[in-house]
């Protein structure tokens, strides 16, 4: 596998950082981390070239997929000063929340940081400490199914409306051949982070704003953002099976993967695992920008992300750094990129040939990720996983019938307001 000759310096010093962290013992490092797809193989081949440089081993403690369970784990842990766990795989959305918990890294890590996308490391930095080092980003995607629009003369959709009437015809066409487990759009509907991200990439799309604004103002409730929902309180029963409403990114992809969904809203990881040998669904899919909706010109995608930050209470510092360091260098980001089609932070993996022509998705997807939409974990700090459960939970009762969406948002700017004044 070639690596670009500016790589090595970074490749070298962190290999070398590992092999002088201890030289008289090989430790064992573990790294708490959430799974999805297959990223337990994954991790064992991108620690693998660190492993043999350092004598070092690596071990994962697998946790939930859902973010929102992985958060809450991890509080627990940090709280209770928890020396088992080395490093935590951590959100993009977690640093102002987590920051006291970890190791500054922006002394060792600050000539690899040089690298990435400034934008990504500055969501990782809390004041001047660096939290986190980045190791993928990540925006959604709509997938759709080129056989079945070309198949019904259908045309890729781009606005939320075009694809709730596209959706709905190939569907009924398809259940008309007897086709009867094919469903128009699957997407995540549980009521956890996820469907924060969905419903952020709605109301953002229809002109709704960002829940709360980068200076503090809350802007959830406004005719845009009542608009979105009452188009996607349609899905569920009719394009959507009803079951979408427990969907997380895993039952997404399982019912779109076996071939039974004309789109998919997922995030990158799922076209790596869609192209594979055992997909029904392998070369008979494309990807695009999420649609725009209520007359709209912009797409939202949210930005997304995965960190590895470094627990203060960790008995290992020495090999754990060496560990994040490689984690987050050129060669395991472009190892990462070719086995889980995750988006690297580290620029120059986008110019990449091996990477342009193994997962075509990466170098497409710069321009939707520099323009995504984050999450309003900076003006809420601290408040922000109250702030999003309040928010996913308003969006989940409306999907579900329980109040209207003017109701349901009503309700919530007065909880978001009872929670600023509170001080966030």
């Amino acid at each position: 596998m070639t690596k670009p000759m500016h790589h090595a310096r970074h490749i070298c010093a962190v290999l070398a950082l590992g092999a002088m962290a201890q030289t008289a013992t090989a430790d064992e490092v573990t790294l708490a981390s959430g799974i999805t797809g297959n990223a337990v193989e994954n991790f064992k081949l991108i620690v693998a070239p660190w492993e043999k440089a350092t004598g070092h081993t690596a071990t994962l403690v697998p946790m939930p997929s859902s973010t929102t369970d992985q958060f809450g784990q991890y509080r627990l842990w940090l709280a209770a000063g928890n020396a088992d766990i080395d490093l935590y795989q951590t959100d993009v959305i977690w640093a102002p929340q987590l920051a006291d918990q970890f190791v500054d890294l922006s002394e060792p890590a600050g000539e690899l940081m040089k690298s990435h996308f400034p934008s990504i490391v500055e969501s990782q930095t809390v004041g001047d400490k660096l939290v986190a080092l980045p190791i993928y980003t990540d925006a959604p995607a709509l997938y759709y199914r080129t056989d079945l629009l070309e198949k019904h003369g259908a045309s890729v959709p781009t606005t939320w409306e075009e694809l709730t009437k596209t959706a709905q015809m190939v569907q009924d066409a398809e259940r008309a051949e007897g086709n009867d487990d094919l469903w128009g759009f699957v997407w995540q509907g549980n009521a956890y982070e996820g469907l924060t991200c969905n419903a952020l990439e709605w109301v953002k799309s229809f002109g709704g704003g960002q829940i709360v604004e980068p200076n503090g103002d809350i802007s959830i409730n406004n005719a845009n953002a009542v608009k979105a929902l009452e188009l996607v309180s349609q899905w569920p029963g009719t394009i959507s099976p009803d079951g979408v409403l427990a969907y997380q990114e895993e039952e997404a992809r399982g019912v779109w993967q076996t071939g039974n969904a004309v789109f998919m809203r997922n995030w990158p990881y799922a076209y790596r695992l869609g192209s594979g040998d055992d997909s029904a669904v392998k070369g008979k899919f494309g990807v695009t920008t999420l649609p725009t909706g209520g007359g709209h010109d912009t797409s939202a995608a949210t930005l997304g992300g995965w960190n590895i930050a470094l627990s203060k209470y960790s008995e290992n510092q020495d090999a754990a750094l060496s560990l994040a360091m490689y984690l987050a260098s050129p060669e395991a980001q472009k190892l990462r990129a070719l086995n889980s089609g995750n988006l690297p932070t580290v620029v120059s993996l986008y110019e990449d040939a091996d990477i342009a022509r193994e997962v075509p998705i990466i170098p497409q997807w710069k321009d939707v990720f520099l323009q995504a939409v984050p999450r309003p974990s900076a003006p809420t700090k601290g408040a922000y996983n109250e702030v999003s459960n309040k928010f996913w939970s308003a969006v989940h009762n409306t999907l579900s019938g329980d109040g209207t969406a003017a109701e349901n948002l009503e309700l919530l700017e007065l909880d978001l307001t009872d929670l600023k004044g509170s001080g966030w």
